[in-house]
């Protein structure tokens, strides 16, 4: 598998509930939307095909159905250290990333500052990260520390510094002891505690829980994100983000506009 080029903590306790909920929401999503991104890329002239054999009424209805689908996959989890901006932002992108991925790496140096500042800081956009490592054991043990260093609320420090530089793959940027390293200099406080979560069935449960979630929606390279439900593949232009982010929100808008008053409210 190869990085596209140019063109994501597990519910817990009183939280099992939410699990099962979630589960169910991903096996509604691989039913409808198994392929969203093998679609983006490769089924431009079948989606062509389909829609004329179609009619207006049926398409609509099927997309409304996949568009529903693909929104609920958004936490929304207060606390959520993996995710950053305002619990109810009209716009979520879901980003599903490898911490050895080189268009990962320009995409978190040279586009997600500008979200974060014009579009985070603003209240509009929440991002939600999901682990989706692809090239190998240091992918996996980055993806583990990530979010080890996340029970200590440093999961974004880590990640600024993981890809603070292009690194070499499997090279030992990743090994064992240069991610506690990477840990220490994030500012995690207890790095004992962080080695057994870097190890503990926790974590692993969390990569899988993304991983799966990746891999239902037909993710096979990264970076891959989802804006309100619409799929972006590769390090794209930041203009093609702010577009995105501003096409989401209008909608979102729009939409609650029409469902009126404590629509929202009832929806939660």
């Amino acid at each position: 598998m190869t990085s596209a080029p140019p063109a994501a903590r597990p519910p817990s306790g009183s939280r099992g509930h939410r699990r099962r909920k979630v589960v169910a929401a991903l096996v509604l999503v691989a039913a409808l939307v198994g392929g969203t991104f093998a679609l983006t890329l490769d089924g431009q002239r079948d989606r062509e095909r389909e829609r004329s054999e179609r009619t207006a009424t049926e398409a609509g209805s099927g997309a409304g159905e996949r568009d529903e689908a693909l929104l609920r996959l958004a936490r929304r989890e207060k606390g959520d250290p993996m995710a950053v901006g305002d619990v109810d932002a009209p716009v979520v992108m879901i980003e599903y990333s490898d911490f050895q991925c080189p268009y990962c790496g320009r995409f978190a140096r040279e586009t997600k500052p500008a979200l974060l500042r014009e579009h985070v800081e603003e209240g509009v956009l929440r991002i939600e990260w999901r682990n989706f490592p692809l090239f190998g054991e240091e992918s996996e043990r980055a993806a583990l520390a990530a979010w080890a260093a996340g029970q200590q609320g440093k999961f974004w420090e880590f990640h600024d510094l993981a890809y603070a530089e292009p690194r070499k793959r499997n090279s030992g940027a990743f090994s064992e002891k240069a991610v506690v390293a990477m840990a220490k200099k994030a500012g995690v406080g207890d790095l004992e505690r962080f080695r057994k979560d870097l190890g503990g069935a926790e974590g692993r449960a969390a990569l899988e829980r993304d991983r799966q979630e990746g891999s239902g929606l037909g993710v096979s390279s990264t970076p891959a994100f989802l804006v309100n439900g619409q799929p972006i593949l590769g390090a794209q232009p930041g203009s093609a983000f702010t577009e995105a982010v501003e096409t989401a929100e209008a909608d979102a808008r729009r939409n609650s506009e029409a469902a009126g008053p404590g629509a929202e409210e009832s929806s939660k």
